[in-house]
């Protein structure tokens, strides 16, 4: 399938209008609506539902327009990987990163390989665990920061030397906040934004010896920004680890832990058997080989 022709199609669902989206693309009208007729009838399923003025999409658009842009973004990826630096090591590494406090090694590790291998570029991406995994399955990460545990029937990956306590975050002035740790009885009476991971919801049940059904789950969340303001308005509490909050500095929260204390480790993961480009494979060793003791890899 010619890559034009989802440029075309992604061009209308974005805009909603044919000769709007002919415009963008400096093609003509007909040229467009043409190529989309045959789409639809080479794919057996109508993708647009043609208005007067408006265009929509079907159900089986929108799964076309998702699979499409996943389609263009690994295009656009693997240019980038095989671009040539006149004999330097280049292209672009795409990282995907938790919100915890191994976000801080980031920093220093782009630094200090980028002093060796300037002509590499770096694209980050911040999400929970779940999206990382599958944009690492769909092969638009290179790597991924992830808390521990790791699906090892799927991935390759170095045990990084940063550990998270896991806990609540809650306004600073709540009376609560005067605790050292947050134990059975509070988490139990509280509403709670919780992780969307569902194994991470039963793992915090079951620390505390309770069904999932025993905690008050007001909302969930992937990453804690938004999370953070439902705690500051005192609509709830935030289950998150220390870090996620330490990272974005002084504000009006706190972090207290969770008595017994739990803590996860870090890995940075791969797909097995995934073939890297140079500077993603440079940049995963560099990490492995000379960063970390041998004794954590």
């Amino acid at each position: 399938m010619d890559l034009r022709l989802l440029e075309y199609f992604l061009a209308v669902a974005r805009v909603g209008n044919i000769t709007k989206a002919a415009e963008q693309l400096h093609v003509t009208q007909p040229t467009i609506s043409r190529q989309l007729t045959d789409l639809e009838e080479d794919l057996g399923v109508a993708l647009l539902d043609r208005g007067r003025r408006q265009v929509t999409l079907t159900d089986a658009g929108v799964l076309f327009q998702q699979r499409a842009e996943e389609i263009i973004t690994l295009m656009e990826k693997t240019r980038r990987d095989l671009e040539d630096q006149s004999g330097r090591l280049g292209g672009t590494v795409v990282l995907g990163c938790v919100e915890s406090c191994a976000s801080r090694m980031l920093p220093e590790a782009l630094a200090e390989f980028s002093r060796i291998h300037p002509g590499v570029r770096f694209e980050l991406y911040s999400a929970d665990g779940d999206d990382i995994r599958e944009k690492l399955d769909r092969g638009e990460l290179d790597l991924g920061v992830l808390l521990e545990p790791i699906e090892a029937a799927k991935y390759d990956y170095i045990r990084l030397p940063y550990w998270e306590t896991w806990g609540l975050v809650m306004r600073k002035d709540d009376p609560l906040a005067r605790k050292e740790a947050i134990g059975k009885e509070e988490l139990l009476s509280l509403p709670l934004s919780m992780p969307r991971r569902e194994i991470v919801r039963d793992n915090i049940a079951g620390w505390f010896g309770v069904d999932r059904s025993a905690l008050h789950i007001f909302s969930g969340h992937t990453l804690l920004n938004n999370a953070a303001l439902l705690v500051e308005e005192g609509l709830c509490y935030a289950v998150a680890v220390g870090g996620a909050l330490a990272i974005r500095g002084e504000g009006p929260l706190c972090f207290r832990p969770f008595t017994p204390e739990r803590t996860t480790g870090h890995v940075l993961a791969w797909k097995k058997n995934r073939i890297f480009h140079p500077a993603a494979a440079c940049f995963r060793d560099h990490l492995r080989e000379d960063r970390w003791p041998d004794d954590m890899v």
